[in-house]
């Protein structure tokens, strides 16, 4: 029946969503017939209190006011959020929640759809969905996380289902919270947390989670359910006031990601958790299944045939979904590796935990509680009025002004491996824009390491002198901005198109020949690269050696040595491109070698005042290639051989890769390697906004922030980031022709002059000539 209008209505699954859509399509048009199976009774269900957001609650007012009213009567709201740590309690304002008990909203729904007349089987297993989908116009598949139909069409809804490292168990307390409750127990067998917030005057939802091995040393996989609620009581005694928890229908779980390619087949939908799951230390299933009832019922509305509002629900809300799937799995993973960070100063601890998943920034937690802001910026060392990315840093014998680098952005655009004008003003207008670190391209060591015809080297004397006369623009133009040189070589992805003539495409003519770790092309049709020997290797260290010393003398502040992406030196360290079989082969220590015996010669004639960093990719992603474990164990390897910082990048290793972006997504694995290494990050990917650079200085997830893209965009985007927070001290420094565009320019009036009580203006002084 698919393509009909739905006029009958069948909804596999009794929970919030599933009754909300019910209840939505049948005020929608009386005349369907709607009946909702449930296996359960009425009031049996998973869990205790409810959260909504605002926005939640929004559209629940404007599509149902009668629901709206009912939950408002029995909504507790707070604003506070409490997160207490090694005895100390740090409370951040003005959040706003929203929450009621689970039973009660339960309640709200089956009085809503009897009043509608929809009909409501308790204790009753829906019948086969491929039967429902036969006699009735539209199934609704709200049977959650375990769902059934989703099962049972698994072929078409392709899902995934991701189980994770925590264990947790929901529970309750006989009293209310006074705010969202985040409380932190370091015990002999590792970390644990209690998540806990009210939902009614007198209950609160109480989540005790730990990591898999912890849950394991601490015995709770043999007790009973009565003596693991009696521990969980007695482990957080402080937060309960010593009263004692007690337990529902659920049992320890473990949380499981649910991703579908495809969220529904014919007339068969999928809704809330049977479509997608988000963890819930963001309080996201309830909202996102009421949420997807709210858009079925609209796109049903918008649409003539089922077809296309099922199509049209699917594109309107799997955008908003991955979006917060996003932001629950780095909420989750936070809280997967607590242990990492218990050991922060207090009150970054705090602001780490509030932003973990990004959805809370610096910027809107200042403007919510700016007393709390205020305390971690102090605490971090942030002057009176100064954002976080403007405090100094500092790297062996340089100390950058501001936390900002322009990334090293080829540029495709030297003739013969000597920059020109073109990157003098590249380069220089960067440096003018007011960053602390301006990073040139991946500078190769080499004619035969170069990428494409147009990459630009330290291979000649000409070439140092043209890096010379960029570098001593910077310094000269653009005081306090230090400029640092990324040496590389290109490997297997050498002797290729220029990127807007074709990336990675082979050159139609005037090829060079190619070395690798192992013979091995970048892809089908691409050259393939000679394995170096022994001998070749020694001479490859040699050109890196002899590149950094005309660096030097080309007046370079800091030196990168490029081990990422695919080039030459990562090309030995992930094992996906690594097939030797000698000393330089097979083990991470053996593929590590060359890479670092390279790093070691080039830091032995590289100034012993002027820091060295070095790029990873700290995953291939790709099956067998390198891990985030992986990565902590290069970044410990070249931090014990002297590099200044880590420069954290991702992939770009092999073709075949499957990278999760999303905002600020390889910042990750700049996060663990700080915290676990104990040197200095640089990050990079998907950093665009200040108010991202901010959040992720102060809450210790990295100590610079590398911006490629937004330096095209803009390239004073420093300066400018400046104006827009009214900063104005040492952390940037307007150039002397700039200061008067220090401010942003005025918009044009919104109001006519002249309107009655709007006094009118006088004209500001005139602009300087020219303008």
């Amino acid at each position: 029946m698919a393509g009909a209008v739905a006029v009958r209505v069948a909804v596999i699954g009794g929970g919030p969503g599933g009754l909300y859509a019910a209840a939505l399509l049948k005020r929608q048009d009386p005349a369907r017939e709607i009946t909702v199976f449930e296996r359960n009774a009425p009031d049996e269900t998973f869990g205790f209190g409810v959260v909504l957001s605002d926005e939640t609650l929004g559209g629940i007012e404007h599509a149902d006011p009668v629901v709206y009213e009912a939950l408002r009567r029995d909504f507790v709201r707070w604003d506070d959020i409490d997160i207490v740590h090694r005895g100390t309690r740090h409370t951040s304002g003005g959040h706003g929640f929203a929450a009621l008990g689970r039973h009660r909203l339960l309640e709200i729904l089956h009085g809503r759809c009897r009043s509608l007349g929809v009909e409501l089987r308790f204790g009753t297993e829906a019948p086969d969905p491929a039967g429902l989908a036969r006699t009735h116009d539209l199934v609704v598949a709200a049977d959650g996380v375990h769902s059934g139909t989703r099962a049972a069409f698994a072929d078409v809804f392709r899902p995934s289902v991701t189980a994770h490292r925590c264990r947790y168990i929901w529970l309750a307390a006989d009293f209310a919270f006074d705010a969202f409750r985040f409380e932190i127990a370091e015990t002999e067998h590792g970390v644990m947390q209690l998540h806990g917030y009210p939902f009614a005057a007198d209950a609160s939802t109480v989540i005790v989670e730990m990591r898999e091995e912890v849950w394991r040393a601490a015995g709770f996989d043999r007790m009973s359910e009565d003596e693991s609620v009696e521990r969980c009581a007695k482990l957080f005694a402080d937060a309960l006031g010593g009263r004692p928890l007690r337990a529902g229908t659920s049992a320890w779980t473990t949380f499981r990601t649910v991703v579908n390619e495809r969220w529904s087949h014919g007339n068969l939908v999928l809704l809330g958790d049977a479509a997608h799951t988000a963890h819930f230390s963001i309080g996201s299933g309830t909202k996102l299944a009421v949420e997807d009832a709210l858009a079925l019922a609209g796109c049903l509305g918008e649409h003539a045939s089922t077809a296309d509002a099922l199509a049209a629900y699917e594109a309107r809300r799997r955008p908003v979904v991955a979006s917060t799937q996003r932001a629950a799995r780095a909420s989750l993973e936070w809280f997967e590796n607590l242990a990492r960070y218990v050991g922060q100063p207090p009150r970054r601890f705090a602001f780490d935990l509030l932003t973990r998943s990004r959805r809370v920034t610096h910027d809107n937690l200042r403007l919510r509680d700016p007393g709390f802001t205020a305390a971690v910026e102090e605490e971090f060392g942030c002057p009176p009025g100064t954002p976080p990315m403007f405090t100094p840093f500092r790297l062996r014998g340089l100390t950058l002004r501001n936390r900002v680098v322009v990334s090293p952005m080829d540029m495709y655009s030297a003739t013969d491996g000597v920059p020109g004008d073109f990157h003098l003003v590249h380069l220089g207008a960067r440096a003018l824009g007011g960053a602390g670190l301006v990073m040139t391209e991946m500078v190769c060591v080499s004619a035969e390491g170069r990428i494409t015809p147009g990459c630009a080297g330290l291979y000649t004397a000409r070439q140092a002198d043209a890096w010379r006369r960029i570098t001593d623009f910077v310094h000269g133009s653009a005081p306090g901005t230090a400029i640092g040189v990324q040496l590389g070589h290109s490997g297997r992805k050498g002797s290729t198109k220029r990127m807007w003539e074709g990336m990675d495409e082979p050159l139609e003519d005037g090829n060079w020949p190619l070395v690798a770790a192992s013979p091995l092309p970048y892809r089908p049709g691409n050259q393939t690269p000679r394995e170096l020997s022994r001998a070749q290797l020694t001479d490859v260290r040699e050109q890196f050696v002899a590149a950094a010393r005309r660096a030097a003398r080309a007046g370079f502040d800091l030196l990168e040595l490029h081990c990422a992406h695919g080039y030459l030196l990562s090309g030995f360290l992930s094992p996906l491109t690594n097939r030797r079989t000698d000393a330089y082969g097979g083990s991470p220590e053996n593929r590590l070698r060359f890479p670092l015996e390279v790093f070691d010669a080039v830091r032995a004639v590289w100034p012993g005042d002027r820091p060295m960093t070095v790029r990873i990719s700290a995953t291939d992603w790709a099956e067998g290639g390198t891990t985030g474990d992986d990565a902590v164990v290069l970044a410990r390897a070249f931090a014990a051989h002297g590099a200044d910082a880590i420069d954290v990048s991702t992939g770009q290793v092999v073709a075949e890769e499957r990278p999760e972006f999303g905002r600020s997504y390889q910042t990750p694995f700049a996060d663990r390697i700080r915290h676990e290494v104990g040197v200095p990050v640089v990050a990079v990917g998907a950093i665009s906004s200040w108010d991202d650079v901010n959040s992720l200085i102060l809450a210790g997830r990295t100590d610079l922030c590398a911006l490629a893209r937004p330096h095209l965009y803009d390239p004073h985007w420093t300066l400018h980031a400046a104006a827009e927070q009214g900063y104005d001290g040492p952390g940037v420094v307007w150039p002397a022709p700039y200061r008067a565009g220090s401010r942003p320019p005025r918009t044009g009036r919104k109001d006519p002059v002249g309107t009655p009580g709007t006094p009118g203006t006088r004209p500001g002084p005139a602009g300087r000539r020219g303008a």
